[in-house]
């Protein structure tokens, strides 16, 4: 199935308004911002509560926002810190290609093939009822794999490489699952910068 098309790269999907732009920054810009970013932010590593039992998160995560409204998900409650210049530089290039302005990122770093992020839709109430997620790939290729919740046989992947941009917009987040799955490969690692609007 093709599942965009070569002018546009919109995906071709029910129920979802999806975007991939594989080269958003060249490999010279994408290297310096992982550098930077890996270096700069204050990353942590939540405890997560899953069916009654709590685990450490399997991923580093830090939240940066241009005001002082608070991130929850998965029982967890981030408080955001200022945008470094680098996520606000990243946060303007993006905010001029999806033509949306965002308030906040959560970042993720996957240090290995462990890391990872289960089944999930960015459907918070605070993240308005359309959501606009845009979501910055550095490092490491890591595939996305995503699902609809009613249509079984609407599951797909797609790599998200070094430097890539994925938008998800419009009734995605009510209608589809998204994740990065574990690996058993021997792989790098990859930080996510997924920049949102939070109300």
């Amino acid at each position: 199935m093709d599942l965009f098309s070569e002018e546009k790269r919109h995906f071709n999907l029910p129920n979802a308004e999806l975007i991939y732009i594989d080269n958003f920054y060249n490999t010279a810009t994408a290297d310096q911002y992982f550098k930077t970013i890996k270096k700069s932010i204050n990353w942590q590593q939540d405890d997560i509560t899953i069916f009654g039992k709590t685990y450490k998160q399997p991923r580093l995560t830090a939240l940066y926002a241009n005001n002082n409204k608070p991130y929850s998900y998965s029982n967890i409650t981030m408080q955001p810190r200022v945008f470094t210049p680098e996520l606000q530089q990243i946060k303007l290039d993006i905010e001029q290609e999806a033509n949306h302005k965002f308030t906040s990122v959560l970042l993720n770093l996957y240090r290995d093939g462990n890391d990872s992020n289960g089944w999930h839709a960015d459907n918070e109430k605070e993240l308005g009822k359309n959501p606009v997620i845009a979501s910055l790939s550095l490092g490491q290729t890591r595939p996305f794999h995503f699902k609809h919740r009613t249509l079984k046989d609407e599951r797909h992947k797609i790599n998200l490489n070094h430097g890539s941009l994925l938008i998800m917009r419009g009734d995605m987040q009510h209608y589809w699952l998204h994740q990065i799955a574990k690996t058993k490969k021997e792989i790098g690692e990859r930080i996510n910068l997924t920049f949102r609007t939070i109300i």
